[in-house]
């Protein structure tokens, strides 16, 4: 047989020049393996020896002893199914002590380089229970993080209620001091003239110079230089003098006034995004003040109103420069029922305003979250464990029922 292959291109051809590369040479080529691990084992060698000498050496020459033969084969294969089976489970029981064997971690002080060390794993460390100590502990803890309540919005909800009633109060004042309020007075029936010779529509023209004074920013020549129809002086000086005071009191309660809303604007937006019902917390709490003070007032100024009007001139006014004769123009354009009217009329917006304020933020069921109440067939609220109960927590304090779909309504 010859090999016609092509000899690759770069490669010297040996059939042309044998002796420029003898390690070439096919002929010298033997049936050896080139390595060791290629060569059989001595007993596969020898069956392959003991194979190659014939199958006509290992026939039996008569039917007994093919017989015999074949008795022996099969007595043969059942012994090496048996040491098979035994290798098997010797195999496996190897191979479990080598499994626990890594499982194992290597004893204290081991150097062997044989043993293999298994690290716990890292959710080993959840099983261990803590003390029980630690365990009401932490249950303590989480149960008082869980019942304080923050202290901004229980303290804005407290200063709402306080601005409240002052904040109605300046409003209610800075409507009687309106130019309409003066036609009102000086239009309505059964209010007292003039005797000096003042009719509705002088005191209608310079009353009315004297409340723009009070909420301008014009100095004290503005009423100073007013001249009457026979060219004199309209205000004296006192008057003058008195209207100036009266301009700082009313101008400070009108900047406190614009200071308070801001406050309770910001208190409102904050309360708003933050606590649901604040809000209506807070306008409750500040018309229950309002009505409690305009009520106190009330019934102090119907007790003695000549008193309540002296001692309410000496908080604010220096003694001797709020009193005018009856012949001067203060006196003449603002008598002492125009401050009577001015009073009931302060009152009565005040009172008003705070009544609806209540009305409106009354906690009823469906303003807390609450589901409403069901009753009976007499018209008794059922209460008990009945879906949509009241719910409270362990402060007191009401919480929206579980079911339901009734939803906190934020004032």
């Amino acid at each position: 047989m010859k090999d016609n292959t092509p000899t690759p291109s770069g490669r010297l051809d040996p059939r042309q020049n044998p002796a420029a590369s003898p390690a070439l040479d096919p002929a010298e080529d033997t049936d050896e393996p080139a390595f060791d691990w290629m060569k059989p084992a001595p007993a596969a060698r020898a069956a392959e020896e003991e194979g190659a000498a014939g199958p006509a050496a290992a026939q039996p020459e008569s039917r007994a002893d093919r017989k015999a033969a074949e008795a022996a084969a099969a007595e043969g294969a059942g012994s090496n199914r048996t040491e098979a089976g035994g290798d098997a489970a010797a195999g496996q029981d190897a191979a479990t002590d080598r499994k626990t064997e890594f499982r194992q971690p290597s004893p204290a002080g081991s150097s062997s380089m044989g043993t293999h060390y298994s690290e716990p794993l890292p959710t080993s460390a959840l099983q261990v229970r803590p003390p029980q100590e630690e365990v009401e502990r932490r249950n303590a803890e989480r149960e008082q993080a869980a019942r304080a309540k923050p202290v901004l919005p229980r303290f804005l909800q407290v200063l709402l209620a306080i601005f409240y009633p002052v904040i109605l109060l300046v409003l209610a004042v800075r409507a009687v001091t309106s130019p309409l309020f003066l036609w009102v007075e000086y239009h309505r029936p059964g209010f007292p003239g003039d005797g000096y010779g003042f009719n509705a529509d002088d005191r209608m023209t310079y009353g009315s110079y004297a409340v723009d004074y009070l909420s301008n920013w014009s100095g004290p020549r503005y009423l100073g230089e007013l001249v009457n129809r026979s060219g004199e002086k309209l205000f004296k000086d006192g008057e003058v003098s008195h209207m100036a005071d009266v301009k700082l009191v009313f101008l400070s309660a009108f900047g406190a006034g614009a200071l308070l809303i801001l406050i309770s604007i910001i208190a409102i937006i904050y309360l708003r995004r933050r606590t649901p019902g604040g809000v209506r917390r807070g306008l409750f709490a500040g018309s229950i003040v309002t009505l409690v003070l305009i009520i106190g007032l009330g019934t102090l100024a119907a007790l003695g109103w000549q008193q309540f009007f002296t001692e309410f001139h000496r908080i604010f006014f220096a003694a001797g420069s709020w009193t005018f004769a009856l012949e001067d123009t203060l006196i003449r354009l603002f008598p002492g029922q125009f401050w009577i009217d001015a009073g009931l009329v302060i009152a009565a917006l005040v009172l008003i305003t705070a009544v609806v304020t209540l009305i409106l933020t009354w906690p009823t069921r469906r303003r807390r979250g609450l589901a409403p109440a069901r009753k009976g067939r007499k018209g008794k609220d059922v209460d008990g464990d009945a879906e949509g109960s009241d719910v409270k927590d362990d402060a007191g304090t009401d919480e929206a029922p579980r079911t339901g779909n009734v939803r906190p309504v934020n004032l």
